[in-house]
């Protein structure tokens, strides 16, 4: 279900000479729901108690800093699918390298909808973490069709203060889906010898520019310096690679476990 701020803006898009479809593709937003909206915008009655949002804001007591590092793995390695009756089923990958992760993202999905039931969906070389509601999409406006780095991926008006407020576990979330802390290796000849040095560095993977883009504005905001640079698969890589950055995402984000 989405906000009824949501639906004014889509409705607005519709109204300005745009289809259906075309409004569907720029907002991610299903044409049956688009096509009900022309005919009543409220939600219907009995459904807002249950909705996370409330007049464009997390409801009272929803953990803004679980739904930020829920957001960050859902950027990276997560999606929405729409089943029957307008339910959708909330899907987190995790790599069965590190159960830790697993057992987390699992936390931050019961918390952010602690009414919905958490299940782990088994898969070569992964778990996901799966959780079924009406109102992920609500959560998490990015939904839309096919792949995250061939559409735009904006934050809601609503989501940029819990962002801001939380920088943080955003960027753990989406180190955690999409990045990883490596140890780098160099050797030096010096007088006859060679010396060995070894560097921790994190870095971050994502084909989205968009995506990217909030990930490194929340590392400016926290003080952390980066380098970007772009693979022949078009994907961009984000290096962390200056000691006092490193410390402060050891201090705050760490390697996966």
């Amino acid at each position: 279900m989405y906000d009824t701020a949501t639906r004014r803006h889509a409705l607005a898009l519709h109204r300005s000479g745009l289809t259906l479809s075309e409004t569907s593709r720029a907002t991610g937003i299903s044409r049956s729901a688009l096509r009900a909206w022309t005919r009543r915008i409220e939600p219907a009655p009995g459904t807002t108690a249950e909705c996370p949002l409330r007049t464009g804001t997390l409801a009272p007591g929803l953990p803004a800093a679980d739904y930020g590092y829920l957001l960050g793995l859902y950027l990276g390695d997560g999606c929405l699918s729409e089943g029957r009756r307008g339910v959708h089923a909330l899907r987190i990958a995790c790599g069965n390298a590190w159960p830790g992760l697993v057992e987390e993202c699992a936390r931050a999905v019961r918390a952010v909808m602690p009414t919905s039931a958490v299940l782990r969906v088994a898969a070569p070389g992964c778990t996901s973490v799966v959780s079924t509601s009406k109102h992920w999409p609500c959560l998490f406006p990015q939904h839309g069709p096919g792949p995250k780095h061939l559409r735009p991926v904006r934050l809601a008006d609503w989501q940029r203060p819990v962002v801001s407020a939380h920088p943080w576990p955003f960027v753990r979330g989406l180190i955690h889906s999409d990045g990883c802390r490596t140890v780098n290796t160099a050797t030096r000849r010096t007088g006859g010898t060679v010396q060995r040095h070894e560097y921790p560095r994190y870095f971050f993977t994502n084909g989205s520019r968009d995506i990217v883009r909030l990930f490194t504005d929340s590392l400016d905001s926290l003080g952390v310096e980066w380098q970007v640079r772009e693979r022949r698969t078009g994907h961009l890589d984000v290096s962390v690679a200056r000691r006092a950055s490193v410390a402060l995402l050891d201090a705050h984000v760490g390697p996966k476990w």
